[in-house]
């Protein structure tokens, strides 16, 4: 298969035509190798636009949500990253040609170590995984610049918020309805105020323990 063709062609008939005008956003995406952070059963699906499963519930998130959410988070080159269940390495991969260090929150050991590997076996030097909760985040090496959740939650915890630096951005897919109907929000701390605004629609699978909890019904 030719993946640099198929990469390429995502990008530009995907990704640039549908609201991605940031040029390092879609740069860094078409010079990451999708295929490389798949299982080889799953590498045929590497340039379908959609959410592909990795088995066990957990997913690569779609391209075209992954551009909008790194465009949304305005990432500098001197930013530090918290990056949020990302269970392969490849959203990691390509945030690590944004930014200066990525710290990758997982809270499965086995795929943690799966995809530091892949990153090693790519040259990337600048992203560590840590295993944790993922309503809890990672404060040992807070504060961050950015904090991007990589599939969605109910909920943007509260806590979480309060791991960004001052003018840190957080964004996530909140679907609180648990309907499959996201909405990409930016939360963006300002001393100790947090300012959260809704972006645009976008649906990805919920991350492990993140979906909203049944209400009680009468």
């Amino acid at each position: 298969m030719d993946y640099a063709g198929a990469r390429y062609n995502m990008v530009e008939n995907q990704i640039r035509t549908n609201k991605v005008h940031d040029l390092n956003v879609s740069g860094a995406i078409s010079s990451t190798p999708r295929e490389a952070f798949l299982p080889k059963a799953m590498r045929a699906f590497a340039y379908v636009d959609e959410d592909v499963s990795i088995g066990g519930g957990r997913f690569v998130i779609e391209p075209l949500v992954l551009a909008r959410l790194l465009q949304a988070a305005a990432i500098q080159p001197s930013d530090v990253v918290l990056a949020i269940g990302d269970a392969t390495g490849w959203a990691c991969a390509v945030l690590s040609k944004l930014a200066s260090t990525v710290v990758s929150l997982e809270s499965d050991a086995d795929l943690s170590s799966r995809a530091s590997q892949a990153l090693s076996d790519q040259g990337v030097d600048n992203v560590a995984y840590v295993t944790g909760s993922y309503s809890t985040g990672y404060t040992a090496q807070a504060p961050y610049d950015v904090i991007i959740y990589l599939g969605a939650v109910g909920e943007i915890p509260s806590g979480l918020c309060r791991q960004l630096s001052d003018g840190g951005r957080l964004v996530a897919v909140a679907d609180p309805g648990g309907k499959g109907a996201g909405k990409v929000v930016q939360v963006i701390r300002v001393g100790d105020t947090f300012g959260r605004r809704p972006l645009f629609d976008a649906a990805t699978p919920y991350l492990p323990g993140m979906a909203p909890r049944p209400g009680f019904v009468f």
